[in-house]
């Protein structure tokens, strides 16, 4: 079992209407300028849950898809391309005076489902406006990427192998926004920006990601019968991976200043229960080896860690708890075993064994796509 937190998708974004604001000197750049804001509303109106189409409806316009989290993946991958054409083509014109007022008067707005801000809001979720239009692009692809992360969550059950291939499909998006779209919106004007919107917050999601992705390979070599020694050092990769995601976290205090508690319960929590379940594979590993005595140090040490990082979420802590009680189930076997048979001294301390990880898992590049189209705004 893996721990999940849905909490990243969770945006809203007010309306945007392109043809309202960028005057098309021709039908097609109008017709342009319409789908996008077409293809955009049925976004909004998702994610805000502010549709009133039915379910049975939604499932025919989409094709026959079933999964809700599908079918909002197919909306933004047809609103995306166009996106891209248009932020393109206004790129070459970027300077003029009249683009920069219309950007301005699109008024991008999008809320942030990370922030400590939006949850304490009695309003409804706060809203922050970047007269960018990289920011639309960014916030739209960060929806993407975790909306990958959320039906990788849901195949999980049923196909390890595509589950850890999504996780992975998101960790590469995740990298994409934090090198190459996110960083361009620091240099334009020093205005709020939801943490969603930085390249530190984009870089600890593509490693929670990753994380996830070797926790699911993990789960198909433990049905394969990978050795027990192997199985501690993947989960110990997992460690790593969301250690170098809690460093960035504390050490860029200005970008991330502002993430909401459940978040960062959700992160150390999956550390702690990999940690726990590392360990455990290290202490079999070691009764293997005829080392029972480190082998008892390496539960006992690892069961009063766990015991400290018993998340406060219900659904986590059974989890946590069914890990523990494992664990405690074999130490009292060890324990019992020492104490008839062999009698070795348990080790405490620095006197224990201390793993390296092994990561196994890399993010899958994002590539954009761009509906090639001209267009011809009258500037």
């Amino acid at each position: 079992m893996m721990l999940h937190c849905l909490l990243p998708g969770k945006l809203q974004s007010k309306k945007i209407i392109f043809e309202d604001v960028f005057s098309a000197r021709d039908s097609a750049t109008l017709e342009h300028l319409k789908e996008l804001s077409s293809r955009r509303r049925v976004i909004e109106e998702s994610i805000n849950q502010s549709s009133f189409i039915t379910e049975a409806i939604a499932r025919e316009m989409s094709g026959g898809l079933t999964s809700h989290c599908l079918r909002d993946l197919q909306k933004l991958e047809q609103y995306l391309p166009l996106l891209e054409n248009l932020i393109f083509h206004v790129d070459l014109v970027c300077s003029n005076h009249h683009v920069v007022r219309w950007i301005s008067e699109l008024k991008i707005r999008w809320s942030s489902a990370l922030s400590s801000s939006s949850f304490f809001n009695l309003r409804g979720p706060k809203f922050f406006q970047i007269d960018n239009l990289r920011y639309e692009l960014g916030m739209t692809l960060y929806l993407y990427a975790a909306l990958l992360r959320e039906r990788a969550i849901e195949i999980l059950p049923t196909d390890l192998v595509q589950s850890a291939t999504l996780f992975r499909e998101a960790a590469g998006v995740f990298q994409h926004l934090a090198n190459e779209v996110f960083p361009s919106l620091q240099s334009s004007q020093p205005v709020e920006r939801p943490p969603e919107a930085t390249p530190s917050i984009c870089t600890v999601m593509s490693l929670i990601c990753l994380a996830e992705a070797q926790a699911v390979t993990i789960r198909k070599a433990e049905e394969k019968g990978t050795t027990v020694g192997l199985l501690a050092k993947l989960h110990y990769g997992v460690i790593e991976l969301l250690g170098e995601a809690t460093a960035i976290l504390y050490s860029n205090t200005r970008e991330c200043k502002d993430i909401s508690s459940s978040f960062l319960e959700f992160i150390s929590s999956c550390k702690a229960l990999h940690e726990l379940r590392s360990l455990k594979y290290l202490a079999e590993s070691l009764k293997m080896a005829e080392q029972l005595g480190v082998a008892i140090g390496v539960l006992r040490h690892s069961l009063i860690n766990a015991k400290k990082e018993v998340p406060g979420e219900e659904s986590w802590r059974s989890i946590f708890g069914r890990e523990i009680d494992a664990a405690t189930d074999m130490l009292r076997k060890f324990e019992h075993e020492n104490e008839f048979v062999w009698h070795e001294k348990i080790p405490t301390g620095d006197e224990l064994p201390r793993l390296q990880g092994n990561k196994i898992v890399n993010a899958i590049p994002y590539n954009p796509k761009r509906w090639e189209r001209e267009l011809s705004l009258k500037l």
